[in-house]
């Protein structure tokens, strides 16, 4: 019998191999069999039976897919569908098992083997549903293992992460409402164990997340002063994740959340008396020793994050009002605290700042003069109270207090310091014995003195005092301050380099002690911070700039404390950082204005020599030698009130400087550099947003988009781009972030969408008729990128703009960058789009003469495009006539006809596409050799 056999005599032969138990060889005639058989049933037969050899062979995929395949032929074929049941049982597909033997009881209700598998999947499906699809069954899962004493530590962490997820989903955090999660959680909060508390504050902030009656029910279950201790605890990672939770139930509260509720928004009567009892709490909680440094922070910032106003047009600031009558006195306590001391609370580095970052926002969001008396009237009354002739503790604590005023609402601090008796109690101090009461009074004096300080009785006595403290002291705790304090009130000259101020010591020396200090490890980090300080006044000097840059210890040195758990350093860290890349905005010398100073004998201001962009390069590329990006990276990842909006747009000075140079941006991007732009680019002062912005168009416009800003970050980038696009930013700033937009563009559809969802096209499209040739460039490039956007192809067709007359006619242009930009936006609409070939003869009377230079153009990738595009108006009948009519039929012929040539290739044959195609529209008949 040959290969081709009869496909009946194959099906029997495979029949009783198949009989015999020969599973192989049955299989084996089947497959032969269905290769030559046509007849339709014949085949569903083949295949009904070669599904039970599979079935037996436990091949249970292959066993469904035959016997669909015969199902497919006859619908009730009782054999296929009871074997498809089997086979996708043993895969596991019991629901579609089911419906199989459903189908076969139905044609022979009276057999007993369909009737009892029915019931079997009936049953066990029931059973499967009830244990795996059940959330319920999983939260009780979750929770028999965290409140289990066997369950070993692995498992209880598993279990807490898992509820974790589940509640961040609106359905399984309602599960976890409606199952006594609440009470549960609750237990878990009493272990005493950090992976258990954390996993239930976690799991608590998903269920308040976005939902005012569930927020409501819990924070009143739970209880504000239970969630209050749990943040007081000493664990730094219990008091963040618990400050996150009083913000998501406080933003659920206020309404921060949009979503729409059915009736249950009518149980939540009073969210005001569970925001005011919030509030309490945390004004409580302030000034209570129980507790910990870390949450006595997270309750300074969720103060700072919620109790001002949001935005000034609302004329509603009674959360301060309310802030300043219950808890001014608490934050004012926290200020005078001296670590040194017996008994004082607990604090970490930055308690401090953080509190008076607080003060200074709450005497901002003040509207009237009365209120702003009432608050220094406080904070007057509170350091009178503590002046003791007999108690330097107590007037240490006053002191201490007053420079936390000092470095928030200066102009309150300043009026205190000119009051009667504060200065004699600073000198007094100054002249103690003990090293803790001068540390307090020179840290005021400096605090004091800045340029806007109108107490002259500092200035004119601080620079005595401090120079005799300096001079006689032998504590280096002490003399740095001192140091500092003088460079302070002797900065007043700038960036300035005629006017040096110590006669005793130039400044390079001052600056060499400090980064001698700055470099000693065996200094606390406090000490070494003022270190820092100095150089932030020094550095306004080119030639400490340039000492400082060649000191790599120094430099590192410094890095290492920006990135320490002591935050208050950032601001010292930026201002040094400023001034080493001079990113500082420049004052303008008008030769003029030096002329006349010179004739009137006034002071002249020089800049000097070292201020000159060489030596700026060079500074730039030893700080990024040396580790500068990463350590911004973690500045910037700062606690938020610590990092403030002034830090922030230091930061993004500096980093704008760093990037300058194409070549070291890709180093900036791996150390971190793209991912701490962003927030920098969102958030802050106006100036800071645009330089961050700026920084990262640099980094866009040359780098792949997908290493430097990986995963969904690419798309937080668009809105800084697009907001540099704008006529009040300078040509540099439009042309680098249009580069950066056109290399997003070309990445994927959904960032295409993303631009013009920013509102970009009208920008871009502004751009496209600038003067200045490279920006027109830049702008036509992006935009043959985002003409693969349906949303774009759609603007050229509408009526009523010129958009596809301008493309044209910059395909005309003389610029050969943007002709091939141009004429690649032109090739890609025509091609989207038949509409736009008619629309094109109609928008300009030059279209032909411009396509025809596009044609003839020297430029092999202008005259492919141009070919390209004339192959794709042929598919338009009116308009392929009046081509063929016109010289580009010679041209076509002409350039089709060529011999193949490598340079040319890609032009000679779209030309050959373009006469084949116009041949078979029999617009032109073949050539005859």
């Amino acid at each position: 019998m040959g290969e081709m056999g009869d496909p009946v005599q194959l099906k029997e032969e495979g029949n009783k191999h198949f009989q015999a138990g020969e599973l192989d060889k049955a299989t084996e005639c089947y497959t032969k069999a269905l290769k030559v058989c046509k007849d339709n049933k014949v085949q569903a037969i083949i295949y009904r039976n070669r599904s039970a050899c599979f079935l037996r062979k436990e091949n249970y995929t292959n066993a469904a897919s035959d016997a669909s395949k015969a199902i497919d032929v006859d619908s009730s074929d009782i054999k296929a569908l009871y074997r498809r049941c089997q086979a996708l049982e043993k895969l596991g597909k019991l629901d579609m098992a089911f419906k199989d033997v459903q189908r076969c009881a139905t044609l022979e209700p009276k057999n007993k083997t369909f009737l009892e598998t029915l019931r079997r999947l009936g049953a066990e499906i029931q059973q499967k549903l009830k244990t795996t699809f059940s959330t319920d069954s999983r939260v009780q899962g979750m929770f028999d293992i965290l409140l289990s004493d066997e369950a070993d530590k692995d498992k209880k962490e598993k279990a807490a992460n898992n509820l974790t997820v589940l509640a961040r989903e609106d359905a399984g955090s309602e599960r976890i409402f409606q199952n006594n999660g609440t009470a549960l959680l609750m237990k878990l909060l009493e272990t005493r164990e950090v992976e258990m508390i954390l996993g239930a504050v976690r799991t608590l902030s998903g269920m308040c997340t976005g939902h005012r009656a569930r927020a409501s029910a819990i924070i009143n279950m739970v209880g504000v002063d239970k969630l209050c201790s749990i943040m007081a605890m000493d664990n730094e990672e219990i008091a963040l994740a618990t400050c996150n939770l009083f913000q998501c139930v406080y933003d659920s509260l206020t309404g921060g959340d949009t979503r729409i509720y059915g009736k249950e928004e009518a149980l939540v009567l009073d969210t005001n008396r569970d925001l005011k009892t919030i509030l309490l709490a945390l004004l409580e909680m302030i000034g209570s020793k129980k507790v910990s440094g870390h949450g006595r922070d997270q309750a300074l910032n969720l103060l700072s994050k919620n109790v001002p106003r949001k935005d000034k047009r609302n004329t509603d600031n009674s959360k301060t009002l309310f802030t300043i009558d219950n808890g001014l006195r608490k934050i004012l306590k926290v200020c005078g605290q001296m670590p040194d001391l017996p008994n004082q609370l607990p604090l970490t580095e930055n308690t401090q700042l953080i509190a008076s970052v607080l003060l200074n926002k709450l005497y901002d969001d003040l509207r009237c003069d009365p209120e702003r008396d009432n608050f220094r009237d406080i904070c007057d009354d509170y350091i009178k109270s503590k002046f003791d002739p007999n108690d330097m503790d107590k007037n240490i604590h006053a002191i201490n207090a007053l420079s936390g005023l000092l470095q928030g609402p200066f102009d309150v601090g300043n009026i205190i310091v000119g009051r009667q008796g504060v200065m004699e109690i600073m000198v007094a101090l100054c002249g103690s014995e003990r090293e803790v009461d001068q540390l307090v009074a020179i840290e005021a004096i400096i605090h004091a003195s800045t340029k806007m300080s109108r107490a002259s009785f500092i200035i004119s006595n601080g620079v005595s005092l401090l120079k005799d403290i300096y001079k006689k002291t032998k504590n280096e705790k002490i003399k740095i301050r001192a140091l500092v304090g003088l460079c302070k009130l002797g900065s007043a000259g700038g960036d300035d380099y005629s006017m040096r101020q110590f006669a005793e010591g130039s400044t390079e020396k001052l600056a060499k002690q400090c980064r001698k200090w700055l470099c000693n490890p065996t200094l606390d980090v406090r000490t070494r911070k003022w270190a820092i300080e100095g150089l932030a006044y020094l550095t306004n000097d080119a030639d400490v700039k340039d000492d400082f840059v060649e000191d790599e210890p120094a430099m590192k040195a410094m890095f290492e404390l920006a990135k320490s758990k002591d935050k208050t350093i950032l601001y010292a860290v930026a201002c040094t950082l400023v001034n080493c890349t001079n990113s500082y905005d420049k004052k303008e010398i008008i030769p003029e204005m030096v002329q006349l100073a010179k004739f009137s004998k006034q002071h002249v201001p020089e800049q000097h020599p070292k201020d000159k962009k060489d030596f700026i390069q060079k500074r730039v590329k030893k700080l990024l030698k040396a580790g500068v990006t990463s350590a911004l990276a973690v500045m910037v990842k700062a606690d938020s009130s610590v990092l403030t909006d002034q830090t922030k747009e230091m930061l993004a000075r500096v980093f704008l400087a760093l990037a300058e140079d194409a070549k070291d941006r890709g180093a900036i991007v791996a150390q971190g550099g793209g991912k701490a732009l962003i927030p920098l680019a969102l958030e802050g002062t106006e100036t800071g947003k645009i330089k961050a912005s700026h920084a990262l168009a640099k980094i866009a416009a040359v780098s792949n988009p997908e290493i430097a800003f990986p995963g969904e970050r690419v798309y937080e980038v668009v809105r800084p781009l697009v907001n540099l696009l704008n006529t009040e930013r300078d040509g540099i700033q439009n042309y680098e972030a249009l580069m950066g937009l056109t290399n997003f563009a070309a990445l994927s559809d959904k960032l295409r969408v993303k631009i013009l969802k920013e509102r970009a096209l009208p920008e871009i499209e502004n751009y496209m008729f600038e003067e200045h040739d490279q920006i027109r460039q830049a702008a036509v490039e992006c935009m043959c990128n985002l003409v693969c956007c349906k949303e774009v192809q759609e603007r050229y067709l509408e009526d009523g703009n010129d958009k596809l007359k301008l493309l044209v006619l910059l395909c005309g242009e003389d610029d050969e960058n943007i002709q091939i930009a141009a004429a690649g936006a032109l090739a890609m609409l025509t091609a989207a789009q038949k509409k736009l070939s008619v629309k094109m003869t109609k928008v300009t009377e030059q279209w032909l003469e411009i396509m025809q230079r596009l044609c003839l153009h020297d430029n092999p990738q202008i005259q492919h495009r141009g070919f390209v595009t004339v192959f794709n108006m042929l598919d338009s009948d009116e308009v392929a006539k009046r081509l063929i009519e016109s010289e580009m039929l010679e041209i076509m012929s002409y350039f089709a006809k060529q011999e193949d040539n490598a340079k040319r290739q890609a032009c000679i044959d779209a030309a050959r596409a373009c006469v084949s195609k116009a041949m078979d529209l029999g617009l032109i008949k073949p050539f005859t050799q």
